[in-house]
């Protein structure tokens, strides 16, 4: 798309920055990343121009989030950071105290890199431990070790109060008792936040072709559930709320950033394979870097786009309601999509909440205990294909 012409987002929210550079690729991603960081010089330049090139589509609204993804945004120097946010307030109405988020992996996260940051705008962390176990990391193929994972996280309490990990379960070989010594290691620094999420194995990437060849196990579904109901019950019990599947905070300390996207707010995305998201349309950038930076470099959006079909967005509704302590607002889907629809709904959530898969209170339509492993699978058949 061309930056003369109109843009197909508008609205306010969030403000996604990918940033696709890591230094090895992890067996089990399938995110979009370079481990060549000789244009990273380039791709902080092409991100600046994209902010303003986009800057419109925040004419008339806030941003309140900003997100830095990726890839492995600790990647970044201070210096970069500054650059990038400075474009950001200089080109959109930012409220006054946004949340502002950077992943970071612990082999970059030294005591020099993390005082480092704490100079910069960024307020809360996002750190991929995955495990503090060296036999899961080295199978993930994760840069860090089991002693940095523990180290950078008592360090970065020092400077960062809002810092959130992410933890991996499910993994080949991965036993209950050692899975709930990671939770219970991830307890001890008393952490406000914790993400969790169950390994997958997606096409092309390394591990898909280690379990395929036999060299690895493959992922026991059976053994991701245990793990799941294990971590539901320590955190819980620990005073964590378990806000959406795979997310848990302490009070106050909700992600803002991705709270707003289950909740269908608006955000841009800006960066190589980043998405874009209105309410009625999608877009999202292309997945090569250098194609990407030269776009840019032509004053040209690589971005391609869709319009949201009514029973998309109904879909959507359903599939990130459901995955929230929220769940779907009843009213509101009767208001934004109709009586079909709600009709619909009522029809199919009907079995679902006979074998106590779902419930309904106060209007609203949640996921009970016995179905909260099965989440997306209900939220699935829930799902409408032959309303338009």
């Amino acid at each position: 798309m061309n930056s003369q012409e109109s843009s197909p987002f508008g609205g306010g929210g969030g403000l996604y920055i990918h940033i696709p550079f890591c230094k090895q690729a992890c067996h089990y991603c399938d995110f979009h990343f370079s481990t060549n960081m000789g244009k990273k010089e380039a791709m902080v330049l092409a991100l600046i121009r994209e902010l303003e090139m986009r800057k419109t589509e925040f004419s008339n609204e806030e941003v309140r989030t900003i997100y830095f993804g990726g890839g492995t945004p600790s990647v970044l120097e201070a210096s970069e950071i500054d650059r990038i946010l400075a474009a950001v307030h200089q080109h959109y109405t930012v409220i006054e105290a946004p949340e502002i988020t950077l992943e970071a992996n612990p082999d970059d996260l030294s005591a020099s890199k993390i005082k480092e940051l704490a100079s910069t705008s960024i307020n809360r962390l996002s750190i991929g431990i995955q495990s503090f176990f060296g036999e899961d990391l080295k199978l993930m193929n994760r840069a860090h070790n089991a002693k940095e994972a523990e180290e950078c996280i008592a360090l970065a309490r020092t400077y960062f109060d809002d810092i959130s990990i992410d933890l991996i379960y499910g993994v080949p070989g991965m036993t209950n008792e050692r899975w709930m010594a990671n939770i219970e290691k991830a307890l001890s620094f008393n952490i406000p936040h914790i993400s969790s999420y169950a390994l997958t194995v997606e096409p092309k990437t390394a591990l898909k072709v280690f379990i395929d060849k036999g060299i690895i196990a493959p992922v026991d579904d059976e053994l991701a559930e245990a793990h799941y109901r294990i971590l539901v019950e320590k955190l819980t019990t620990a005073g964590y709320i378990n806000y959406e599947f795979s997310n848990f905070g302490k009070k106050n300390y909700f992600s803002q950033n991705n709270t707003a996207y289950w909740q269908g707010k608006k955000y841009i995305g800006i960066g190589p394979s980043a998405h874009s998201y209105d309410r009625t349309r999608r877009g999202w950038n292309i997945n090569n870097n250098a194609k990407y930076i030269k776009a840019i470099s032509q004053n040209t959006l690589p971005m391609e786009t869709e319009v949201l079909s009514k029973t998309d967005r109904y879909n959507e509704c359903i599939m990130t309601g459901l995955r929230t302590i929220w769940g779907v607002s009843l009213t509101q889907v009767k208001v934004d999509f109709g009586l079909d629809f709600y009709a619909h709904l009522l029809k199919q959530v009907a079995q679902k909440i006979k074998e106590g898969l779902l419930i309904i209170e106060d209007d609203h339509l949640l996921v009970a205990p016995k179905g909260k492993f099965l989440s997306d699978g209900i939220a699935a058949d829930l799902f409408i294909v032959n309303l338009s």
